[in-house]
């Protein structure tokens, strides 16, 4: 009788460990399709952006042909192939690149008549939209990264993110550069 009582009590142990372990990896799918969706959705915004710099900058450069430093920069980064990149890639070049468009804004400011072009007005708007899509985009990536991570790091879940080996996601940050004031100088 003992010895059926304690085989009950691993039996119902077991299949609570078992849940528990389930359940985890369950939650812990959910939080990373989560990111992934997250991400993807970031993803497109910043493409869109990414397609519409060129024609930014060819509009601007009639107008600002001595600012070479900030074609060149903005040239360089959107040389590079875009979906050739990793993730993590992307997050770094777009944060490069929204440092190096609001140089490129701030010279356009600089121009009335470019400000009054029509080609340019209409880019600048498309531009400023996206900008505002991927800002939003950010944030809600950001929020699932941190409710993942939360999962990865939090007792009891982080033994289920160990036991199976989830991988930790980057946050999207404002490089130290973009903290700063933009001046342009003639």
């Amino acid at each position: 009788m003992v010895g059926l009582v304690s085989l009950a009590v691993v039996v119902i142990l077991a299949i609570m460990i078992l849940s528990w372990l389930i359940s985890g990896y369950n939650k812990g799918i959910q939080l990373k399709n989560y990111v992934t969706e997250a991400f993807s959705t970031m993803d497109v915004y910043m493409k869109k952006r990414w397609d519409l710099v060129p024609n930014l900058l060819e509009t601007t450069k009639g107008y600002a042909e001595h600012e070479k430093g900030v074609f060149e920069e903005i040239t360089k980064l959107r040389n590079q192939n875009y979906t050739g990149l990793s993730d993590d890639q992307k997050i770094d070049v777009n944060n490069q690149m929204t440092a190096a468009l609001s140089k490129l804004v701030a010279v356009a400011e600089s121009y009335p008549d470019l400000k009054a072009d029509a080609n340019f007005r209409q880019f600048s708007d498309e531009l400023s939209g996206i900008e505002k899509e991927i800002a939003n985009a950010r944030k809600y990536y950001n929020g699932c990264v941190r409710e993942y991570t939360n999962f990865l790091e939090l007792f009891p879940t982080n033994l289920i993110a160990t036991i199976f080996h989830f991988a930790k996601y980057k946050l999207f940050e404002i490089d130290e550069k973009e903290r700063e004031n933009v001046q342009v100088k003639f």
